[in-house]
């Protein structure tokens, strides 16, 4: 930054002694100081709006949810007024005692809504406890009346389990062979491990975000002796049969009519000693509340195709994302309509708060509005033609006269052209078109929160085991993501729904295989499920 130019002040007498050409100099600086100060304000509000965000990063909220200050003619409840005179209470006078501390054993009450936990899936063991009082006596000195039950959460030192399957050799004596029954096939071909704990090592990791050293270290505290190389040989594996489910999960995606998209990078495969390669996963949302998280390589525009298809989309279709421009250059090649996301432009307005905090405010507000539209939506369970004639004449207004606004403030000449908030309102602008698109389609959501939540098991894992080792091991953790996160969509338990899969897709017909994804195996075989020889069995 070039320091700014320094003129002595002159004299009225000097200044009326001055040639033309000295005029012209002045004027010359004058100009040249004042480009200087331009610069210098712009490099300032640069500056000021970083260190917000970095001071944001490191010691403030990450939420973007705005808190409203408070109503000031509102009185908390400690401020209410005590009137100067307190009515006449006749007294009551009552003997000193001592009360009794009160104290519960915990007892189970009639009502069985009361337990904590579900009987039917955690297992309880009785432990009796005999009554003091009858030490001593014969059974015919007291009678049991009743009882009274009390639970308390329990924990072991881990939950494996060894299975000792016996299979007794014999030997005819008619025909002098000798017989022994074949140790039970497992889903993976010559492996010692069951099918109950290759789903547990999934859902571990990918569902609760434990790396395979930690299950690996707790392994070895419970006695059993494993390689770590083996725990990710049989997680490979077992990802690998579940390929063809993913596949067809995607198909019924890209078979959507509305279809949220976004991506989020993710380190994968060695691109030298000590370094990473940089990927992403094109996470992908359909109308049926089924997600996928496709693995590419980068961020180019021609993954968006590999993910979503270059087939005609259905009629009507809709692509809602953020304002990457790739997006809109293959909405435009497949003819389908693209919509954008208001979360994604109110964000925009959110980080101009810290250079123009008027103005982002008053955006933010309009923008507020929408969203209570939504909300009032949703509390009436508007579906359909009734929720877009309440958009039209709720929301519409609203969305015109953010716009209207947009346009006064660049009248204005009052902004800076780096500015952040100049940036956001430049944003929605060239944007207006496919902001307005949930509009006119009552099935398109207002923005793509629905597929942020969902992707948000990748930055919680990346917090965990941080990048994987190749890219096959990428594709593999888009894979497990894919079906786990849609099982929590579809309220399916992802143990139970690896273990019935992992044992059934080996032996269901491949024409079939969409009967396997999360949405339709709840309809076919949740309520029946394959099981464990772990789980014990109904007699």
């Amino acid at each position: 930054m070039p320091a700014p130019h320094s003129t002595p002040v002159p004299t009225l007498a000097e200044a009326a002694q001055w040639a033309p050409e000295q005029i012209v100099g002045l004027a010359q600086a004058n100009v040249a100081l004042q480009r200087d100060m331009d610069a210098m304000r712009l490099e300032f509000a640069a500056l000021k709006h970083q260190l917000e965000w970095f001071r944001r990063q490191l010691f403030g909220q990450k939420s973007e949810k705005r808190v409203v200050s408070p109503d000031t003619t509102q009185m908390y409840l400690g401020e209410l007024p005590i009137p100067d005179t307190q009515p006449d209470v006749p007294g009551k006078t009552v003997a000193g005692h001592t009360r009794r501390a009160s104290r519960t054993d915990f007892a189970q009450s009639k009502d069985e809504s009361a337990l904590f936990f579900d009987e039917t899936r955690v297992p309880v063991e009785t432990i009796t406890l005999a009554n003091p009082e009858t030490e001593g006596l014969t059974a015919e000195q007291f009678e049991v009346i009743g009882e009274k039950v009390s639970h308390r959460l329990a924990q072991r030192p881990g939950s494996y389990v060894i299975l000792k399957y016996v299979r007794p050799v014999i030997k005819r004596r008619d025909t002098q062979t000798i017989h022994c029954p074949a140790a039970p096939a497992g889903v993976i071909d010559g492996s010692r491990a069951d099918v109950s704990f290759i789903a547990g090592l999934i859902t571990d990791k990918f569902c609760y975000h434990q790396p395979l050293y930690r299950q690996h270290q707790r392994l070895g505290d419970n006695g059993i002796r494993v390689s770590r190389p083996w725990l990710t040989q049989l997680t490979h594996a077992a990802l690998a049969l579940l390929e063809p489910i993913f596949t067809a999960q995607l198909d019924s995606i890209r078979a959507s009519r509305i279809k949220a998209m976004d991506e989020t990078p993710i380190k994968a495969g060695r691109a030298g000693p000590g370094k990473m390669k940089g990927g992403y996963f094109w996470p992908v949302y359909g109308e049926r509340d089924e997600i996928c998280f496709a693995y590419h390589e980068g961020r180019s525009g021609k993954h968006i195709a590999q993910t979503l298809g270059t087939d005609p989309p259905p009629e009507g279709a809709v692509l809602l994302t953020d304002g990457y421009a790739a997006y809109e250059r293959y909405a435009q090649k497949c003819g389908l309509t693209r919509a954008q996301c208001w979360a994604h432009s109110r964000r925009k307005f959110f980080e101009a708060q810290s250079i123009e905090p008027e103005r982002a405010t008053q955006a933010l507000e309009m923008i507020g509005q929408l969203y209570a539209v939504e909300q009032h939506i949703r509390e009436a369970q508007l579906i359909g033609e009734a929720r877009r004639a309440y958009r039209l004449a709720q929301a519409k207004p609203r969305v015109d006269r953010f716009f209207d606004w947009v346009d006064a403030q660049f009248e204005s000449h009052g902004l800076l052209p780096s500015s952040p908030l100049t940036t956001a309102l430049a944003y929605v602008r060239e944007r207006r078109a496919a902001l307005e698109v949930y509009l006119a389609d009552p099935e398109v959501p207002i923005d793509t929160n629905h597929l942020e939540r969902a992707l948000r098991v990748v930055p919680m894992g990346r917090r965990n085991w941080l990048f994987c080792w190749t890219e096959v091991g990428a594709k593999y953790v888009g894979i497990a993501q894919s079906l786990i996160a849609t099982c929590r969509l579809h309220d399916i338990d992802p143990y139970v729904y690896l273990v019935d899969v992992l044992q059934r897709v080996g032996q269901h017909p491949a024409a079939d295989v969409a009967q396997l994804t999360p949405r339709l195996w709840k309809q076919h075989f949740a309520a029946n499920p394959l099981r464990s020889d772990l789980h014990p069995r109904s007699k």
